[in-house]
């Protein structure tokens, strides 16, 4: 099993967007399983890769034969800040 964490944190470089591109082809084909984090909806994906015709085959891959868990809540980090009393983004001094 391959996991990616935080794809769209940052824009992808066109080498890079090319390898992810390759890596996720590979496993498709061979039927192996990718875990993905994004913090990016689907229709956002063009903002983090250079070239959307390569976007739109990379989640080709990634969501045929796939599972989509969509989690609006609050994030892990976050709420563990709150609960310790410490500032986030959403509270001043954050």
């Amino acid at each position: 099993m391959l996991s990616l964490d935080e794809v769209g944190y940052l824009p992808l470089e066109s080498i890079d967007a090319t390898f992810l591109f390759q890596v996720v082809s590979r496993r498709y084909e061979a039927g192996k399983s990718i875990i993905l984090t994004s913090n990016k909806s689907y229709g956002s994906w063009h903002d983090i890769f250079p070239d959307a015709v390569l976007a739109t085959a990379l989640l080709d891959r990634l969501l045929h034969l796939s599972n989509t868990v969509n989690n609006r809540g609050e994030s892990y980090h976050m709420r563990h800040r709150r609960h310790a009393g410490l500032p986030t983004a959403n509270t001043k001094g954050g």
